[in-house]
């Protein structure tokens, strides 16, 4: 019996440690750093913008629920976690309505399978985060806590190209 119960928290740990470490791996995509400084007749202008994003771990898993958004194409996606940990999502992009099934949260990995109204399947990673976005070296930033998506397959609206989004949650 111990044998069994050491196995069970070997193998817990390990996919504990494999999802915190995808998770890192998802936020540090969201991470950017641009600094430019121009110099035309003698009039200096700069441009700063500093981005870092870090896995939100929340201590109950329930408070992952809401509604998040990416306001500017017009996605949502609600989650709901019950006290029992279960996860229920669904969401629209493009007017395609979708539900997450098998939808599972470790730490701050959300992990599922995108459902589509025809029936068409694609894996579903995100990972929650809180994103800190600086204008200057000396501004303290704006933190908002959201879900970071990197996309299987990038898509172009609007002159833009999207390999990621991040759905801020909607308060």
């Amino acid at each position: 019996m111990r044998t069994f119960v050491v196995i069970s928290l070997l193998i817990a740990c390990g996919v504990s440690a494999i999802a915190q470490t995808r998770a890192q791996e998802l936020a540090t995509a969201f991470n950017k750093h641009k600094e430019v400084v121009k110099e035309k007749y003698g009039v200096k202008k700069e441009k700063y913008k500093d981005v870092r994003s870090e896995p939100a771990v929340k201590q109950n898993i329930a408070d992952y629920s809401g509604a998040y958004e990416v306001a500017e194409l017009g996605y949502v996606i609600n989650i709901q976690v019950g006290s029992d940990g279960r996860v229920q999502a669904s969401g629209n992009e493009n007017r395609r309505a979708f539900t997450l099934e098998n939808a599972r949260i470790e730490g701050a990995l959300l992990t599922a399978s995108r459902v589509y109204q025809d029936g068409s399947r694609e894996k579903f990673e995100g990972v929650f985060l809180n994103r800190t976005d600086r204008n200057s070296p000396t501004d303290p930033g704006v933190t908002t806590f959201g879900l970071g998506v990197v996309l299987k397959t990038p898509f172009e609206t609007n002159g833009l190209t999207y390999e990621k989004l991040f759905y801020s949650l909607k308060h």
